[in-house]
């Protein structure tokens, strides 16, 4: 086997669509159920409801109904919401869906109507059993709500993920998905074609490998490492944890070989120094086995068992990590840090 037989085989690029490719006619006189008002429903509400849709929130009572109300909606039940909609948006926990929308939304669907996700988490599990007939879209901004909210203010947007999973008796599920990712400003980027296996899987896996298991994991070894080693803690943190989001940001503005440009040479040099004794074929094995484990359902299974029987691993290590003593020294640290207060906010 040569080494070019060796080189792993890559799928087409997804289709890219932007501008007059993702209408919001889609929405023109259609009905809208955003069900669940967190950060990312939120922002899809707001940003639906200022491109000129008809929504409606349907959230249970408390702070998100709450919420919804001071923002100037009307909220409803989740079964009133779903009732007589076109496309009914699930913004509600990955871990909620299957018990919600067999008791509350599935019964309430209109006939031919769609239902969309943020994530595909629920339908590639095949933890739904969706009626014949309903098509199936998703809609992932690639973006915290807050993002997605600030960009659209601005006449701008970020980039979504879209995909058609299941047609809908009427036909309409891709101009429905469309429209919402233009109400959403995402027409402004660019929307990418994908599936929900896709999105899935490679979602949970940045997750769990660099943006936030991989990043805690490296953040509170390297803060151990020099503690004791005898060096401060306040210096641990900032060096290890604090300064964190400046290279991060400088990756996001201009890619890694930006952001190696941007850094000094002497800090450039170490990189490449240190990358080759981490990355080695122990991590490569780590990332592989938390890929199978993602790929293969056992994830899902544990997650959602672990929410079944009351969320005691989430709350134990919720509760392990927050004791942790860098904890106490990042709250010292951004304590020296100048605060934004709401005036200089408004300046930005």
């Amino acid at each position: 086997m040569t080494q070019e037989d060796m080189k792993p085989t890559h799928p087409e690029p997804p289709r890219v669509r932007r501008g007059d490719e993702v209408p919001l006619s889609g929405l023109e006189g259609r009905k809208v159920a955003l069900l669940g008002y967190g950060n990312q429903g939120r922002a899809h509400a707001l940003n639906l409801r200022d491109s000129g849709v008809d929504v409606r929130v349907g959230a249970r009572e408390g702070v998100g109904a709450l919420k919804a109300r001071e923002d100037g909606f009307v909220t409803s039940t989740i079964e009133e919401a779903t009732s007589n909609a076109d496309l009914v948006i699930i913004a509600l926990p990955d871990e909620t869906q299957p018990a919600l929308f067999e008791s509350r939304i599935g019964p309430n669907l209109e006939t031919g109507a769609t239902i969309g996700f943020l994530h595909g988490f629920a339908i590639h599990h095949d933890m739904l059993v969706v009626p014949d007939g309903i098509g199936i879209v998703m809609i992932a901004p690639k973006g915290p709500g807050v993002t997605l909210r600030d960009r659209f203010v601005e006449g701008n947007g970020i980039p979504c993920l879209l995909s058609v999973h299941r047609d809908s008796k009427r036909g309409d599920a891709e101009a429905l998905a469309l429209g919402w990712a233009a109400g959403l400003g995402c027409g402004r980027a660019a929307v990418l074609d994908t599936t929900f296996a896709n999105e899935t899987e490679t979602d949970l896996f940045g997750e769990q490998v660099i943006l936030c298991g991989g990043m805690n994991a490296l953040v509170v070894a390297a803060y151990e490492t020099l503690v004791n080693a005898g060096y401060p803690p306040e210096l641990a943190y900032i060096e290890c944890c604090h300064e964190v989001k400046q290279v991060a940001d400088l990756i996001q503005e201009r890619g890694l070989a930006g952001m190696r440009a941007a850094i000094s040479n002497t800090a450039e040099f170490g990189a490449y120094e240190a990358m080759k004794v981490m990355d080695n074929a122990g991590l490569r094995s780590q990332l592989s086995s938390i890929l199978e484990d993602i790929r293969n359902g056992t994830f899902a299974e544990r997650m959602v068992g672990d929410h079944q029987s009351g969320g005691e691993q989430m709350n134990r290590a919720r509760m392990d990590f927050a004791a942790h003593p860098i904890e106490e020294t990042g709250r010292f640290v951004r304590s020296l840090m100048p605060s934004l207060d709401d005036k200089d906010r408004e300046d930005l």
